[in-house]
């Protein structure tokens, strides 16, 4: 769809249009940053352990009902046991003294049969408080994420069908309206299960907003600020929801009301269905070209500037029509070498951003005392990354970028085996993710270089593309004559 950028070229790259789809889609991801990592703080384990209900016991049974364990030198009390009630009340009873009288360690111990008593100094409540996620149900407390992260993985393979088959703009609102009402409804959870399958259904539309968005924007922009949008303004977005996490998980400190205040702000994006258009391009390869028309000359109007009696012309629409009467999937990635290759590479290394990123994120609460302060640090480096990735793209060339930025993502996962008091298995995760790094780095020397030219947006395109080869074998790639009025990613 080449001809799509000459034919709105009199609309400039930066006018008021452009700026309040900019924006606004910027806005619509913001619930997306908070949403992707409330795990962090509904999932914590507050420091437990079994509760003992009132009884007449002394106070120097009170103290030492619960067994003392060494963990990584440090001695804690146990989480999942306590001395046998029934023995410690007769000993009690008859005035013997612990660790004087009675060694401690010959008593016998039982499990937690009267719950848990959960420290409230960081939480009033979590998910792990409230349904005991403790102990033996202790394993509920990760596979929940994993529930989450399968429901992202559905929803992203889903939402890019749909939003081919029924558009852009509604997809976006419709993931929109899930994140919402189903975080609406996991308020009233009664149980993990419960719990656990509105979170599921979140998930299904917790990426698919932020892909629609993505595309949307890049689809309406064109040239610079397209990469701008793509590359910056849209993770800005998810930062900055982000950042606003750990705000409302401070002030907000039982879960239910963290999941009610981060629902509510869903609602103030209604009035945005009237102000964010649909995607023209979309619009054209489905034929209406009225619609999209439309779009465009109500665009000029914003930016005050004269449209053509003719916008798009004949032979740009037959082309387009062409495109979209063909039925392809996502197996015709597969079917030539080189779109394999790409296809293949690019996997693999979304693969290991992703799988570093949310590895990272969600161990924040290791990095201080505080979560708080921990998961806020995490979110606010964010900043800096994006903008530098934005710079990245905007005077390097991508495959450079790529490369550069997976080695100095590597590089610190080494080195944080130098932090005392560590053991190996502790390392090990860092190890991968640093291993998966350098793999997907140098996997990134057989992507073709894209700077300065046009992406092909379309399999008939990705076909023509010469044979992808390592630079460092067979030299420099030949470019390919292009103009480069849109410099798309």
């Amino acid at each position: 769809m080449r001809g799509f950028v000459d034919s709105i070229a009199f609309l400039g790259q930066w006018g008021r249009f452009q700026q309040v789809v900019f924006f606004l889609l910027c806005a619509s991801i913001v619930p997306n940053g908070f949403g992707a990592f409330t795990l962090v703080f509904l999932t914590d384990i507050p420091s437990h352990h079994c509760l003992v209900p009132e009884s007449n016991l002394t106070e120097d049974w009170r103290n030492n009902v619960i067994p003392v364990k060494v963990v990584n030198g440090k001695q804690e009390l146990s989480s999942c046991s306590r001395y046998k009630l029934d023995v410690v009340r007769n000993l009690s009873a008859q005035g013997f003294i612990p660790g004087r009288d009675v060694n401690l360690t010959d008593l016998e111990q039982e499990g937690c049969v009267d719950g848990w008593s959960y420290s409230k100094d960081i939480y009033k409540s979590t998910i792990v408080t409230e349904f005991d996620l403790v102990c033996s149900e202790q394993w509920k407390q990760p596979f929940t994420s994993t529930v989450f992260f399968i429901g992202v993985l559905l929803g992203s393979f889903f939402s890019g069908q749909l939003s081919d088959k029924f558009g852009r703009k509604p997809v976006l609102f419709a993931t929109m309206a899930v994140q919402t009402v189903f975080t609406f409804i996991q308020v009233f959870s009664t149980s993990w299960i419960m719990f656990t399958v509105l979170l599921f259904i979140n998930g299904l539309g917790q990426i698919s907003n932020f892909v629609a968005a993505l595309v949307l924007g890049a689809e309406i922009l064109t040239g610079h600020v397209r990469v701008l949008y793509s590359s910056m303004g849209s993770s800005l977005g998810f930062a900055i929801g982000y950042m606003l996490l750990p705000l409302f998980a401070y002030f907000l400190r039982d879960w239910r009301s963290l999941l009610l205040a981060l629902s509510l702000p869903g609602l103030v994006y209604i009035p945005l269905w009237w102000l964010i258009p649909e995607s023209p391009r979309w619009l054209l390869s489905q034929g209406k070209v009225e619609e999209a028309e439309a779009i465009i000359r109500k665009a000029a109007k914003w930016n005050k500037v004269q449209a053509p009696r003719v916008i798009f012309q004949d032979n740009d629409v037959d082309k387009t029509e062409i495109h979209s009467k063909q039925r392809l999937s996502a197996i015709d990635l597969y079917r030539t070498s080189s779109i394999r290759t790409t296809t293949l590479i690019l996997g693999f290394v979304s693969f290991t951003v992703t799988a570093g990123y949310y590895a990272l994120s969600f161990n924040t609460p290791q990095l201080h005392a505080d979560p708080y302060i921990s998961c806020f640090i995490s979110a606010a480096v964010e900043v800096p990354a994006y903008i530098s990735s934005w710079l990245a793209l905007r005077y390097l060339p991508r495959r450079l970028s790529v490369i550069i930025t997976l080695l100095l993502g590597a590089v610190p996962l080494y080195l944080i085996q130098l932090v005392p008091e560590r053991m190996y298995l502790l390392y090990l995760p860092y190890i991968i993710l640093g291993t998966l790094a350098i793999m997907s780095a140098v996997a990134a020397l057989f992507l073709p270089e894209t700077f300065g030219r046009p992406l092909p947006e379309t399999i008939q395109e990705m076909q023509k593309r010469e044979r992808i080869k390592c630079p460092c074998i067979s030299g420099k790639e030949t470019p390919v004559p292009v103009s480069l009025l849109d410099s798309p990613l």
